[in-house]
C-alpha cells in the first residue's frame, strides 16, 4: 500500500520538477506529448506478485520496442544508463525519469546534500531531489543522449521511473494490445 501511494505522489511532485530543472538549465525539454491513456488497474493479486522484468521485443527494421506487461501490470525494462544495467518502470505520468540514490550511485553519480534543490511533494510530505543528466539511456536498441533525471532517496522510490524526459525524446510511445510501444 506504501509504494502505491508513494508512486501516486511522485508522479504530483515530478510534475512540479520539471518546471524547477527548466530554471536551472540543465536542458531545454521538448513539449511534453499528452499521455497515452492508462491501463486499467491490476487486480490486488497481481498486484502483490513480485516478478522480473519482462523481455522486451525489439524490431530492429523499424527501431521500435514492445514491453508487455508483468504479473503486475506494470511495464518493466531493462536498460542501460551510462552502460549499466538497470531496471526501470516506464511511467507516462512522471515528468522526468527518476531514480533511486544507491542506483545513482553505481552510476558514480553521488549528490551532496545541498545538491538536493528540488522541492518534492509527496503523500508522505515533502522531500527533495537531485537533477541531474545523464549520459545516454538505451532501451532494447533505443538510445537516447543527454536525458533529464533526478535522483531521490531511497526510500522515497521504490524503483526507477523512465519518465517522459526519455519517452517524449522518442518518435512516438503508446499504448496498444495490452503492451506499450516504444519507437524512435
Amino acid at each position: 500500500m506504501r509504494q502505491i501511494i508513494t508512486r501516486a505522489a511522485l508522479l504530483v511532485v515530478l510534475a512540479v520538477v520539471v518546471g524547477q530543472l527548466a530554471e536551472q538549465a540543465v536542458r531545454t525539454l521538448p513539449p511534453a506529448r499528452p499521455a497515452p491513456p492508462a491501463p486499467p488497474a491490476p487486480s490486488p493479486a497481481a498486484a502483490l506478485a513480485v516478478a522480473p522484468p519482462v523481455p522486451i521485443e525489439q524490431n530492429s527494421y523499424r527501431g521500435s520496442v514492445v514491453v508487455p506487461r508483468d504479473a503486475r501490470g506494470h511495464f518493466v525494462v531493462d536498460a542501460r544508463v551510462d552502460g549499466r544495467r538497470m531496471e526501470f518502470m516506464l511511467d507516462t505520468g512522471a515528468s522526468v525519469v527518476a531514480l533511486r540514490a544507491r542506483d545513482a550511485a553505481a552510476l558514480g553519480i553521488h549528490p551532496a546534500a545541498r545538491d538536493f534543490t528540488v522541492v518534492v511533494k509527496t503523500a508522505n510530505g515533502a522531500t527533495r531531489a537531485a537533477p541531474v543528466q545523464l549520459g545516454m539511456v538505451e532501451v532494447g536498441g533505443l538510445n537516447l543522449r543527454n536525458v533529464v533525471a533526478v535522483v531521490s532517496p531511497d526510500e522515497v522510490l521504490s524503483e526507477n521511473l523512465l519518465g517522459l524526459s526519455f519517452l517524449s525524446r522518442l518518435r512516438r510511445y503508446e499504448y496498444s494490445n495490452g503492451k506499450m510501444v516504444l519507437e524512435q
